[in-house]
């Protein structure tokens, strides 16, 4: 699965780093970034696929959304919403297929966690930080749809991230990831194709790396920069 996830960048670098999409109504969260340690229901600048200019000038967008996904059809105290939606299943599944089929995104962010469970007992994990290999920014596969709160009558932006199988570097630590894009794939994620399915792939260990960090990112409230110091993984009792 894919819980948590940092960005490091101001909303105006964010902004700046992908550049190709246009500027909507994020500038509520000006104040919010960076984040060193971003949990599911928080609200983040996602890219969607909207109307750039009337009548029927359609391209990338960026828009604020909280993540954790829920359908315009959920009723209010129910299940939580699903924070990952995994690949397999993802065109047929009634929670996500819709959303899949026509409500895809593109998550920014700097990196995420992972935690490795030393012993198999899930009482005893590691955390781990994961970026990519030159520490550039990049985007998770995503998809949203929109919530109207019944308490507000506000709709409510909402999405999960897109999980598939660990690649070489991941499955040493879990036995799942988040799909990351290729920068040449955003426009076919974000374009009205259906089932774009080949793009839910792990994406190249070689460009990635990951380090032993603090057990302290557990707490969403600890939030700060030495989140990210690396430090002597516990020991695995090999």
């Amino acid at each position: 699965m894919c819980g948590r996830i940092y960005i490091k960048a101001t909303l105006n670098e964010m902004l700046q780093n992908f550049a190709f999409a246009a500027r909507r109504d994020v500038d509520g969260l000006s104040n919010q970034f960076p984040r060193y340690n971003g949990a599911p229901s928080l609200y983040y600048p996602i890219i969607i696929r909207d109307m750039v200019r009337e009548p029927d000038i359609m391209g990338p967008v960026f828009v604020t959304a909280r993540w954790g996904l829920q359908p315009s059809w959920m009723k209010p105290g129910g299940r939580p919403p699903p924070i990952n939606a995994r690949r397999e299943g993802i065109a047929t599944n009634g929670l996500f297929k819709s959303a899949y089929r026509s409500r895809r995104c593109l998550v920014p962010i700097n990196g995420f966690f992972e935690w490795k469970d030393i012993f198999g007992t899930g009482k005893n994990k590691q955390p781990y930080a994961i970026a990519m290999a030159e520490d550039s920014p990049f985007a998770l596969a995503g998809i949203w749809d929109t919530w109207r709160d019944p308490t507000t009558g506000a709709d409510v932006r909402n999405f999960a991230v897109v999980t598939c199988p660990p690649n070489e570097m991941m499955a040493t630590i879990h036995d799942r990831m988040p799909v990351i894009l290729h920068r040449d794939d955003y426009e076919r994620w974000l374009s009205p194709e259906p089932d774009p399915d080949d793009l839910m792939a792990p994406f190249p260990a070689e460009l990635m790396k990951m380090w032993p960090i603090d057990r302290k990112v557990g707490s969403p409230r600890n939030d700060t920069p030495d989140i990210l110091d690396e430090i002597e993984p516990a020991p695995t009792g090999d």
